[in-house]
């Protein structure tokens, strides 16, 4: 990616539509929009105008053109921006013309990638606008949104502030070791110091389950005995045939899924193969032992028994606390039969055809993945978020033993710490991340 390129892309949706966005930014950006209209026309004022290939004259389509300024506009160079008809023939003409045109098509997130360059946005704001773009939940969209607001910027810078003041006393015993009272001095106002961040980077860690929840999602297993209704209880949640149901046994070999919306949390509901004592070939004994691995890493188990069943003493194993016993089929009368249910387990008779207890199950789910996930605060959204935190708090730790034993020591670790903090911004060791970061981001932004 050469910043002196002028680069082009589509900013709106693929595929035909009544208006379809494309961005042009770069150093040639405004001469390319004069060449395609031209004139130059206003910075910041929308004009209609006819855009035609300036070599042949021939016309391309009529829309809004726009020029932005840098740096101020969204990658912080000059831009222009055309709203044309969505058509698949415009979309040639124009990216023909403007290949003509000494510009080139754009990356994957390279507009954003020039954004953070820029200073437009930092790391943790960029990461946060591709959170933004695949948010499926409204809980998904407020902690992108939050974050793109920089919440979490403003945090990690503020921790790095504090870890600046903690290194003041520290190089003070470095620069005057000839005085008596420093070290005791030091210990006295730095230890208080360090303490604190340590309190607030041990919160921040014990709730980034709860945001990286938020924005991953979380994995319900539907597990239990073949036949016992666990097809059944797949369709009713999804309300369409995801799985196929039949009175055969094993029908189910391979883990389907579907996705639920659970108060703003998206899950993954699968449906797994039936668990009993012995296969009957090597293909049902494969999907068992998916069945027991996708149980064993799931966040939430849900165990349905039919209650005209024996109750299968191999799935019982598998639940914890938190999980759920369905008792299927509860339209064909059946009681259910007393069992050793775990504790923290909850029982819950449903009815796959008539829709009973479904509505029971699905707020009894949204409730355990909810419970933590409603707390407004700036989070640790990605597991690159989580190592900065983790490495600060040892750096520290490390630093608060060495205050009196060597200062110069614990100026090193406090030094270390403010380092893994500049990463959650991009302050410091941004070109290690930056691939990865920007890999998921599509074309045109």
């Amino acid at each position: 990616m050469n910043a002196d390129d002028t680069i082009f892309a589509r900013a709106s949706g693929a595929g035909k539509a009544g208006v379809a966005v494309y961005r042009v930014s770069g150093p040639k950006s405004h001469h390319i929009a004069s060449a395609l209209v031209g004139k130059r026309t206003k910075s910041r004022m929308a004009v209609m105008a006819a855009l035609s290939d300036p070599a042949s004259g021939a016309p391309i389509d009529r829309g809004l053109v726009i020029l932005f300024d840098g740096p101020a506009s969204f990658t912080g160079e000059d831009t222009a921006e055309f709203h044309l008809h969505g058509a698949r023939a415009v979309e040639a003409s124009l990216y023909e013309t403007l290949s003509s045109l000494d510009a080139r098509p754009a990356e994957a997130g390279e507009f954003t990638l020039r954004a953070l360059k820029n200073g437009k946005l930092d790391l943790a704001q960029a990461e946060a606008l591709a959170d933004l773009i695949d948010s499926e939940t409204t809980l998904q969209r407020m902690q992108a949104l939050g974050q793109l607001d920089g919440r979490l910027s403003v945090v990690a810078e503020n921790w790095r502030s504090q870890l600046l003041s903690i290194l003041v006393p520290l190089e003070a015993d470095i620069d005057f070791p000839d005085e008596d009272d420093v070290p005791a001095a030091v210990a006295a106002r730095a230890g208080p110091a360090i303490n604190q961040l340590k309190d607030e980077l041990t919160t921040h860690l014990a709730n980034s389950g709860r945001a990286r929840m938020i924005r991953e999602g979380v994995s319900i297993a539907i597990i239990g005995a073949p036949n016992a209704g666990k097809s059944s209880l797949v369709n009713a949640l999804a309300g369409s045939d995801v799985a196929i149901v039949s009175d055969q046994p094993g029908t189910t070999r391979d883990i389907v899924e579907t996705r639920l919306d659970l108060n703003g949390i998206v899950a993954t509901v699968a449906d797994t193969a039936g668990l009993r004592a012995a296969a009957s070939d090597d293909i049902e004994a494969e999907g068992m032992a998916r069945a027991r691995a996708r149980a064993a890493a799931a966040d939430i188990r849900v165990l349905v028994i039919d209650p005209a069943a024996a109750v299968p003493r191999e799935t019982m194993p598998l639940l914890r606390p938190g999980d759920f016993l369905v008792w299927s089929k509860a339209d064909l009368g059946a009681a259910a039969p007393e069992t050793a249910c775990p504790e923290r387990v909850r029982e819950i008779a449903v009815s796959a055809k008539t829709g009973a207890g479904l509505a029971d199950l699905v707020a009894g789910m949204t409730e355990n993945v909810s419970r933590e996930a409603l707390r407004d605060e700036p989070a640790l959204t990605r597991a690159r978020h989580v190592k900065a935190v983790q490495d600060a708090l040892a750096a520290l730790i490390r630093a608060e033993a060495n205050i009196e034993r060597g200062p110069e020591l614990a100026a090193e670790d406090a030094r270390l710490a403010a380092r893994a903090l500049g990463q959650i911004t991009g302050a410091v060791g941004v070109e290690d991340v930056l691939s990865e970061i920007f890999s998921s981001f599509c074309i045109g932004k």
